[in-house]
């Protein structure tokens, strides 16, 4: 590796910004994440995971920020790509 391989490696440059964004997510929102990819509403997230749909929302929302995408076919791009 050269150097500058080196420092982009140390520092994560390497990877796009919402593979590390990732790693920012809270187990829940992995969860609500992947129930997201698989096409359920917030209602039925809410039921499968026994919260509230205010809750399931939230962590969209949060999720949408951290991984910076804009709509929940976005996210479902991201994690079946």
């Amino acid at each position: 590796m050269t150097t500058d391989q080196i420092v982009a490696h140390a520092l994560d440059e390497g990877r796009p910004a919402t593979a590390r964004a990732a790693g920012s997510l809270t187990p829940r929102e992995r969860q609500v994440v992947a129930l997201v990819a698989r096409g359920l509403t917030n209602r039925e997230i809410a039921t499968e995971l026994v919260v509230s749909r205010r809750t399931v929302e939230t962590h969209v929302q949060n999720s949408l920020r951290k991984l910076a995408l804009t709509s929940r076919a976005e996210i479902a791009a991201w994690v079946n790509g």
